[in-house]
């Protein structure tokens, strides 16, 4: 469950003189950003999973957005590495209440160290959106079917993807316009179960839309008994090539997140079955 905090931002200008002096900075691998850059207070804080803690921040600038699939730099005043973390809402949740999760896997990276050991509720950091990595169609567009393909902490992104369709198959359920999604397949490979995050959030957009999204959840060490909820999405061993390969159409998208190989795998799998370069999208993460 997530705790909430929401005082006023108490130390803003102490912060926003901190960013200045961040402008410069870049992470590892990083692309052009977004010119925002916003003070945020940690508002929620959750155990995803014994490696994972997720955050809501409150976003301060009103001009602040993102799209579905992108990452945030973040700043952690008295940290010198600057943190690059996917979010994992939709942007439904940052126009209706001003805020962004993210989810992080703890590393001896500084930022994820101070992530699970030092931040609190009351915490201000700061934000900025980048990557080229992500799902935003207008309503005009051609209606496209999408594979969203993850591997442990690669979820995050592909989530924001996943709620941000929800979205999008509500808006056309109750307003009769707006862009008209095809099926959502999700392909999710984790250790075992208690690593497989968001398990919940996931089943119950399945359960929402059983028409239109639905889930294969994989595991390669479970040691312990799956739970009869899980059961029937629980597919033990990796994603297979014959799988994501029985998803092939003209009309869809894939998103991969994970690990190097695995990116690596199935964009190189997806090529030399003729799915066009431009249906296919990858990010991977250390």
């Amino acid at each position: 469950m997530y705790r909430f905090f929401s005082p006023p931002y108490s130390d803003y200008r102490k912060l926003i003189y901190h960013l200045k002096g961040c402008q410069g900075l870049r992470h590892k691998g990083s692309s052009p950003f977004t010119s925002i850059v916003s003070a945020a207070k940690v508002c929620g804080a959750a155990s995803e999973s014994p490696s994972v803690k997720s955050l809501r921040l409150l976003i301060a600038d009103q001009d602040f957005s993102f799209k579905a699939g992108q990452w945030v730099d973040f700043f952690i005043p008295g940290v010198s590495v600057v943190g690059g973390f996917s979010i994992c809402s939709s942007p439904r949740l940052l126009e209706q209440e001003r805020m962004i999760e993210l989810a992080v896997k703890y590393t001896n990276h500084p930022p994820a160290l101070w992530v699970h050991n030092k931040c609190t509720l009351d915490s201000e950091v700061a934000v900025r959106v980048g990557g080229e990595f992500f799902f935003d169609p207008q309503p005009a567009e051609a209606s496209r079917n999408l594979v969203l393909i993850a591997g442990g902490v690669g979820i995050n992104p592909l989530l924001s993807i996943l709620r941000h369709a929800a979205h999008l198959l509500r808006e056309q359920a109750n307003k009769g316009h707006g862009y008209e999604i095809g099926s959502i397949k999700l392909f999710y490979s984790a250790k075992n179960t208690s690593e497989l995050l968001f398990k919940k959030n996931i089943l119950d957009l399945v359960n929402e839309f059983p028409e239109k999204i639905t889930c294969s959840l994989h595991v390669t060490k479970q040691t312990t008994q799956i739970s009869a909820e899980l059961k029937p999405y629980i597919t033990e061993g990796r994603i297979t090539e014959k799988e994501i390969r029985d998803h092939i159409s003209k009309e869809t998208l894939f998103y991969i997140c994970g690990p190097p190989p695995m990116t690596d795998f199935f964009s190189k799998q997806l090529e030399n079955h003729h799915v066009p370069k431009e249906h296919i999208y990858f990010e991977k993460w250390w």
